[in-house]
Order: structure tokens, then sequence, then C-alpha cells
């Protein structure tokens, strides 16, 4: 039996706590082909594209079949790493997707060897309080991370920036 998205919503607290994502979907890196995509996910969500890589080789979609549904970027800055740009679609949003690619940003961030990463929010603070993250001073935040082009001038100062220690 193939479970659809509004039967895995209506499974509610428990498909969320357990990361059910739709059947027919998968995490893949993106490729260039997938930037228009997006690109439109992330204006739809209010999320910088001035600033994207040219490359997206460190960039990874969810695809529902086929349509990409969520986002995740990881920026590098050895022994940091910047994690950037998630996002979901509205309509599948709840299925544990977005915890899903954070936790890829992060198994990837630590195969790479980096000691922490940060990231730059306005609106999901409490998302990644959940997920461990700790807010931190912007004037304790590494040199090479206050550089990037999002912290520098695309997110505004408003924006909390955060942490988290990674296990190696």
């Amino acid at each position: 039996m193939l479970l659809t998205t509004t039967a895995l919503r209506a499974v509610g607290r428990q498909a969320r706590q357990i990361n059910l994502m739709p059947i027919n979907t998968a995490v893949v890196r993106a490729t260039h082909d997938d930037r228009p995509s997006i690109e439109v996910l992330l204006t739809s969500e209010k999320l910088p594209v001035t600033d994207l890589p040219a490359s997206l080789e460190r960039f990874w979609v969810v695809l529902d079949n086929g349509k990409i549904i969520g986002v995740i970027g990881l920026e590098l800055y050895p022994p940091y790493g910047l994690l950037r740009s998630l996002a979901v679609s509205p309509d599948h949003r709840g299925l544990g997707i977005g915890n899903i690619l954070v936790r890829t940003v992060e198994e990837q961030a630590i195969k790479l060897g980096l000691e922490s990463l940060y990231l730059l929010t306005e609106t999901a603070k409490s998302y990644f309080e959940k997920k461990r993250y700790i807010t931190e001073e912007r004037d304790n935040t590494p040199d090479a991370i206050r550089r990037s082009s999002e912290f520098s001038h695309v997110c505004p100062a408003s924006a909390a920036v955060m942490k988290k220690e990674l296990a190696r």
C-alpha cells in the first residue's frame, strides 16, 4: 500500500517523530539543471538567491516524483561550515523533510572534518534550537563565516547567528 502525502500528514505528530517522507521521495545532490526550481522554492520562502554559488555541488534537494520539494546547502569555511538555504514546500511540511535535509548536511560536514556548523535565521530559531544549535553572538563568529556573503551582506543584522558543534 502506498501512503500519500495526505495520509502521512494525517498521522501528524507520529510521522514527524519518526521522520517519514512520502514514498516517492529521494534526497539527492542538486545539479545545475535544478537551479531554476531551487530558486523558485527559495524565493517563495523569502530566502536569498542572488548569492547562490555557480556550482551547486554542496546543495541537496528532496524530489517527490521528480519535483523539488526541499533544498539545503552547505558552504565550506574550514574548519567551519555554513548551513544555508533550508526550504521545504508548504504542501510537504510536517513530514520530516527538513529534518532529513539538516541531518544530510550535518553528516556531510562531519565527513569533511568540520568542527562546527553556523547558520543565520530570521524565522527558524526555535526549529534549530530543537536540533541543538545555540545562539552565537555575532562578534564571536569566526572571521571566515563573517566574511561570507550570507553574513556580510545578504542576511540582515537582525538575523540570529546559530552554531552547532559537530561530533567527530
